[in-house]
């Protein structure tokens, strides 16, 4: 297992823009050198030699170009592609936000209700009212439970999708992560959880809805931050278990698609790592991010959501 790179190389739109416009500038300056001492300046002979030592010349900066180029364009494309994730992390922030603020705005209404209806002696009804929004606010409350705003917002998102599949959730979360910030950033823990939960709710698509259990553990200890997705689906068989986390290694019908090679590169690359173990009853994804490794960038860090 390899451990986390002392300091990720900081990728930049703007610097891959300026390597581009240098880079290609000089070869463009290379090129048109040439033609002016070959072409439009007679006293200089084109000579094999000459030509060969200006073609030489050419090619290895066109080469350096392109390796650099190329260099920028995937560190670009890793960019975006953490952009996307954490425009995910905002967008079920945003939407956790505002089932809060509604919660907030509709508390004095249900309390005027309350009061009115125990004023009217309708204790029963009282009640009835009583338990039927308890279970709307506990519903939100239950994820409220880490330091970490984008993964307690990804929880109220998949509560939500779980609940509109059937899905019964039991959350056993022991742990704040008050400090995962400075070993990973919220939203690559999210895109971890988002995707192991995503399949775990559909390896459980084919059961009958009352055997659809789900259980999301999160906890930590002196050595590392853990956490644990274990679904009643259907077992998968040992013979592929290993592959599953290869890229391009897709199993929809078992439920597990190339999300996990994802979620597998994504703690890796933080010194963590994952392991799946299966059998007749359950099927569980549990994984770690360690803490004796180096803290996030400071860049890393400042980009909470």
């Amino acid at each position: 297992m390899k451990l986390m790179k002392k300091r990720e190389r900081n990728v930049s739109v703007r610097k891959a823009a300026y390597y581009a416009v240098i880079i290609n500038g000089l070869q463009i300056l290379l090129i048109l050198v040439v033609l002016f001492a070959v072409l439009i300046i007679p006293e200089i002979q084109a000579t094999p030699k000459l030509l060969l030592t200006l073609t030489l010349v050419a090619s290895l900066v066109v080469i350096w170009g392109a390796v650099v180029d190329i260099r920028e364009a995937l560190s670009t494309r890793k960019l975006l592609t953490q952009l996307d994730d954490m425009d995910d992390t905002i967008d079920a922030m945003a939407n956790l936000n505002n089932t809060l603020r509604s919660q907030r705005h509709d508390f004095l209404n249900h309390l005027q209700v309350v009061y009115s209806l125990i004023e009217m002696e309708e204790y029963e009804e009282a009640n009835e009212y009583i338990e039927k929004i308890y279970g709307r606010i506990t519903a939100v409350s239950r994820v409220l439970k880490t330091a970490n705003p984008a993964i307690n917002a990804l929880l109220q998102v998949k509560l939500a999708a779980c609940e509109k599949a059937h899905v019964q959730v039991t959350l056993d979360i022991t742990s704040k992560w008050e400090r995962l910030e400075e070993y990973m950033p919220g939203w690559e823990m999210c895109k971890v959880l988002s995707n192991l939960i995503d399949n775990a709710i559909d390896a459980m698509s084919k059961l009958p809805a009352r055997k659809r259990r789900l259980t999301i553990t999160l906890t930590e200890n002196l050595r590392r931050f853990s956490f644990a997705v274990a679904n009643t689906g259907v077992m998968i068989p040992e013979d592929i278990r290993e592959s599953l986390f290869q890229p391009g290694m897709t199993t929809k019908g078992s439920g597990h698609g190339m999300g996990l090679y994802i979620v597998k590169k994504t703690l890796n690359e933080r010194g963590g790592d994952i392991i799946l173990t299966s059998d007749a009853e359950k099927t569980e994804f549990s994984g770690y991010v360690p803490k004796n490794t180096l803290p996030a960038t400071t860049e890393e860090s400042a980009q909470k959501v």
